[in-house]
């Protein structure tokens, strides 16, 4: 079992770094970080990070291909992967609801599906051969080249899918994993890998070949309430994103979510929080002490066939950024990593990875 996590790039450089650094000497596989206008850039942070780690493995999850030209992608994940002598990788998406909202794009009238698969054949194909041409539906190109070329003979090329099941089962076909963001019910991951298997064997492929991620809003703690309570202050934001169709299959009637995204929307996170039920919270989130979570991961998500999780941790200092809560007696980022370690990845320890 693979354990990586994903920030939300808003903490101050130095202790972002120092963050990444020990993550890289405990052990986890990977550091992602959302590729979005409204944090810090991901691949300038990466970079300055690349050579005060040894092994971790960095990307975005996801980059946008309706805001970032895929050409532009390829360039800067292979260059990442000289930085960081072979440790790039990245996962594509079709990009955050709200945010191309704000860029004036309305998401439905992207036609997501057509748009990844044509930005995935330009990633890979730049990737592998330094050069394209291409005539597609959404991007072109004449003899394109780039001298930016990755030290890895092949660096992974993601999927992130949250809709379905179209989306997973391309993601199955074609891509080498697939990044599932926002589930918390073993139905919903045996929605996501039963598409995702149903696309491998359409191409021939081993599924149990492909990275099957699990990406959660997630705190931890030896104070479970205040642990819960970090991740309630957050649920809205993520929920926000989140399809009606994967709304139902963690449990969740979107008219829950009504008022909190609409708070959302207007900026007031901490009226989101103050909407949020702890009850709802609970649904949308692993959040509680070391075993509590390992215990929710274990019968919700890794029984399903993930062999990825991927954790958006949420501490006190992210929650009073997004929204000027104070939360006493929230785990810092760090502690959080060093509880993952030594309480939860144990428990996994004996799971193929």
């Amino acid at each position: 079992m693979r354990f990586s996590y994903v920030m939300l790039p808003d903490y101050p450089l130095d202790d972002t770094i120092e963050s990444i650094k020990l993550a890289d000497e405990l052990g986890f596989y990977a550091c992602y970080a959302a590729d979005e206008t409204w944090h810090k850039d991901l691949w300038l942070l990466f970079a300055a990070a690349a050579d005060k780690t040894t092994n971790i493995r960095f990307g975005p999850s996801l980059s946008a291909v309706t805001l970032r030209e895929p050409s532009l992608i390829a360039q800067a994940t292979a260059t990442l992967d000289e930085l960081t002598g072979g440790r790039a990788e990245c996962v594509l998406g079709s990009g955050n609801f709200g945010l191309l909202a704000q860029y004036g794009i309305d998401w439905a009238k992207t036609k997501p599906l057509s748009r990844i698969k044509d930005a995935h054949h330009v990633v890979r194909t730049l990737l592998d051969e330094g050069a394209i041409t291409h005539d597609g539906e959404f991007f072109s190109y004449n003899g394109l080249f780039t001298f930016a070329r990755p030290v890895q003979e092949r660096v992974p090329v993601k999927l992130g899918a949250m809709r379905g099941p179209k989306s997973f089962q391309v993601a199955g076909e074609i891509s080498d994993g697939v990044h599932h963001a926002l589930s918390y019910t073993k139905r919903a991951y045996e929605y996501m890998v039963d598409n995702v298997r149903i696309g491998a064997q359409r191409a021939g492929r081993d599924a149990d070949s492909l990275d099957l991620g699990a990406w959660i809003v997630f705190a931890t703690g030896p104070d479970s309430a205040a642990a819960k309570d970090a991740a309630r202050a957050m649920v809205g934001l993520y929920a926000s994103s989140m399809p009606v169709e994967q709304l139902e299959r963690n449990d969740v009637d979107p008219a829950e979510l009504t008022d909190i995204i609409a708070a959302v929307g207007e900026g007031r996170v901490d009226r989101a929080y103050e909407l949020t039920s702890p009850e709802l919270a609970e649904r949308l989130s692993v959040a509680g002490t070391p075993a509590e979570c390992a215990e929710k991961i274990k019968s919700q998500i890794t029984s399903t066939g993930v062999n990825h999780l991927i954790l958006a941790i949420t501490d006190a200092a992210l929650v009073k950024a997004f929204s000027g809560l104070e939360l006493p007696g929230v785990a810092t980022m760090r502690e959080q990593l060093r509880l993952v370690h030594d309480e939860i990845m144990p428990a996994f320890a004996s799971q193929p990875a």
